[in-house]
């Protein structure tokens, strides 16, 4: 069952000793293709209850919100959303599971920022900084001539472009908006704050 009350972000230390712990992530959910769910915000509603049955506790949805295709011109207008979940699940678990679902709602990897049915990334999880700081910040402060080309080949957390898309902030303020990024130091607000006004008056929330 889905709760609507926020959480706070809160590490616990963790021990190969130590009986295995949740741990509490940042999803993004992105669809302008139909599914076997239906249209996009179907497929999005579809695919919250496929992370309950992979095991996954919904702490908090945000709103469906439509936004223009990114990159601009490449396909049909997005609903995109957030989910704030808890899990029993490394990060190489949760990356495998979200590639699960993506599958079962009919993904196909084919292009690189491309249509599709569906589109699920992990934005963060606690304070993690994975695979280490050096690589994060690598793909970070990666040319925007080479983001369209190149993809790293191991899972970055948090997400290296969370603080430059206003699809991504503005639903993750509805779900963790005290969330702060181990890297900067900024919450999401803060982040959403620097975002021009014009692109988050893109992020339109849809009627539900």
């Amino acid at each position: 069952m889905e709760s609507n009350t926020s959480k706070t972000f809160i590490s616990s230390p963790k021990s190969q000793n130590m009986v295995k712990s949740t741990s509490k992530m940042i999803v993004a959910l992105g669809s302008n293709q139909r599914s076997v769910a239906g249209g996009p915000d179907s497929t999005i509603l579809g695919a919250a209850r496929a992370l309950q049955a992979h095991g996954a506790l919904i702490r908090k949805r945000s709103q469906l919100y439509q936004t223009p295709c990114f990159p601009a011109g490449a396909g049909p207008d997005y609903v995109n959303a957030a989910l704030l979940i808890e899990a029993h699940w490394s990060p190489a678990e949760a990356l495998a599971h979200l590639h699960d679902i993506e599958h079962e709602f009919g993904r196909e990897r084919i292009k690189r920022w491309g249509q599709r049915t569906l589109d699920l990334d992990l934005i963060a999880m606690d304070d993690v900084v994975a695979p280490d700081l050096p690589t994060y910040e690598v793909w970070r402060d990666l040319e925007p001539e080479l983001q369209t080309t190149r993809a790293p080949t191991e899972l970055i957390l948090p997400h290296p472009r969370l603080q430059d898309r206003a699809f991504v902030l503005v639903p993750m303020a509805d779900v963790a908006s005290d969330w702060v990024h181990p890297v900067s130091g900024l919450s999401v607000s803060q982040m959403l704050a620097v975002i021009p006004a014009h692109e988050k008056a893109e992020v339109i929330p849809l009627n539900q």
